[in-house]
């Protein structure tokens, strides 16, 4: 198995976890970098990724999430996934990126509707606040 599908395996691990921050925190490389589907700026450094994927998970983690297609091509994996919240049906990806060892080191989430997006803002800055 390469180390991107360990990665990968490793990954919805964590999903099915509910968050488990240990789980997280051994996948993240040191010089990761987070790209949100609200905020402008990457997020740079393993600190600030875990704070948004941790937050990421409570906030989408819920009953209704599930990813719908998975596509894998050398260190790039493509998440589709779908969610609920409040009644707003959300559609994204999650894009990254692991490097040679199974880490990972970029991660890209877009999301669809704008209605979803407005949302899942609104749900995130509150879980970023609550967090710290």
């Amino acid at each position: 198995m390469s180390a991107t599908h360990t990665g990968v395996a490793a990954w919805h691990a964590y999903m099915e976890s509910g968050g488990d921050a240990d789980l997280l925190s051994a996948q993240i490389a040191d010089d990761a970098v987070f790209h949100s589907p609200v905020v402008h700026s990457p997020q740079e450094g393993k600190a600030k990724v875990m704070l948004y994927l941790l937050s990421a998970a409570k906030v989408l983690g819920n009953d209704s999430f599930s990813y719908v297609r998975e596509i894998v091509e050398d260190n790039d994996v493509l998440l589709e996934f779908t969610s609920e919240i409040d009644g707003i049906t959300i559609n994204g990806i999650d894009l990254i990126r692991f490097d040679d060892a199974g880490k990972i080191k970029d991660f890209k989430v877009m999301v669809r509707p704008v209605k979803a997006v407005n949302k899942l803002w609104e749900m995130m800055a509150a879980q970023l606040q609550a967090a710290g």
